[in-house]
């Protein structure tokens, strides 16, 4: 059994898009949909809750694998003794970028 947390490890190459979302010990983030979609999320440090538009949450810690797409989330919350590190990897968009005028 592997002891180490699961990180995506950086960079991710050309045909994905990395975000890295900190948030300090104690804040909380608005959920934006747009923000989060195509991607899985590494809980890369501290421990974030996750909650939903009913107010429920749910606790995820360091090395816990993400999908936000979907879940009807208000916000996060880094709630650890140190900020919460998410890593996004999502797909880049394969359309070239249109060239200019």
């Amino acid at each position: 059994m592997d002891v180490e947390p699961l990180s995506f490890g950086r960079p991710s190459g050309p045909s994905f898009r990395t975000t890295v979302v900190t948030i300090a010990c104690g804040d909380t983030r608005a959920y934006d949909d747009a923000e989060w979609r195509d991607a899985l999320v590494i809980v890369e440090a501290g421990e974030v809750d996750l909650e939903c538009e009913a107010g429920g949450r749910r606790r995820f810690r360091t090395g816990n694998v993400l999908w936000l797409t979907g879940l009807g989330l208000r916000a996060l919350h880094s709630v650890g003794a140190e900020p919460v590190v998410l890593v996004a990897v999502s797909r880049r968009d394969p359309t070239p970028d249109p060239a200019p005028p």
